[in-house]
């Protein structure tokens, strides 16, 4: 493959990812590390993306949103193991909020038929929570985001307010240590903050490509985070980093 050839598929890649890591892209087009650090260099240079720690993320217009055909076959063995992982963390009797983030989906199919109080902004999680009996199912209603199949906007938010939940389970699209979580879309970033102030405790499901990357819209700090569960690619060094903040990180084996 030519070198242009690849610079123009990296950026293909980042856009459709919105982030991805080094090594990533080291598998995809056969070539080292270094050679793909290089090629990051030329093409933010060429402000056709922004380096991040250990990769690089999208610049295209910030508010869009990926839509849920897409996210749900991306890091998908990722995304399931780390669901399989959060559900461990439920208890019979528990109210929690699950987001719209595929992770959260991945959480609906693999949860057992507890009795549960279940608040979701997802389209995707309430139909899936439908088929077990003995879950209690909320949607916030609100402005329909066709694309993630969500709702959000002010209802979506005042509906939250009504409640107070047990545990938070959500996802972001960028885990950075001095920057906190963020978010494409800064509709989604406000309901995942209004999620965190109604729970006793968060959890945070993020795969190992959305570490040291920042998104357009922050949700808040590292520190507001209780437990953190992602894929055992995650850099060692972020482990240690969010350890030394107070962060419980639990690593799972990729299936």
């Amino acid at each position: 493959m030519l070198v242009a050839e690849r610079h123009k598929k990296i950026v293909e890649v980042v856009n459709e990812k919105l982030s991805v890591r080094v090594t990533e892209l080291s598998k995809i087009f056969q070539v080292t590390e270094e050679t793909i650090r290089r090629d990051l260099e030329k093409l933010e240079k060429e402000n056709l993306l922004r380096r991040s720690h250990g990769g690089a993320v999208s610049i295209k217009d910030g508010q869009t949103e990926v839509s849920y055909a897409e996210r749900e076959i991306t890091n998908a063995s990722e995304k399931r193991s780390i669901a399989i992982e959060a559900v461990k963390l439920i208890q019979p009797g528990d109210q929690i909020v699950l987001d719209a983030s595929t992770t959260a989906w991945y959480m609906a199919k693999e949860m057992p038929d507890l009795p549960l109080t279940v608040l979701t902004n997802s389209i995707k999680v309430a139909i899936e929570l439908s088929k077990k009996e003995q879950v209690k199912v909320i949607s916030t209603g609100g402005m329909l985001q066709p694309k993630s199949l969500s709702y959000v906007g002010p209802l979506a938010e005042r509906s939250l307010n009504m409640y107070h939940v047990n545990k938070a389970f959500l996802s972001c699209k960028g885990v950075h240590v001095d920057a906190g979580l963020s978010d494409s879309n800064e509709w989604q970033a406000l309901l995942k903050r209004q999620m965190m102030s109604i729970a006793d405790k968060t959890i945070l499901m993020a795969d190992s490509t959305k570490f040291g990357v920042r998104t357009f819209a922050q949700i808040t700090d590292i520190q507001r985070i209780g437990h953190v569960i992602t894929d055992d690619h995650i850099d060692e060094s972020f482990c240690r980093a969010l350890e030394e903040k107070g962060v419980q990180v639990k690593t799972v084996e990729i299936k």
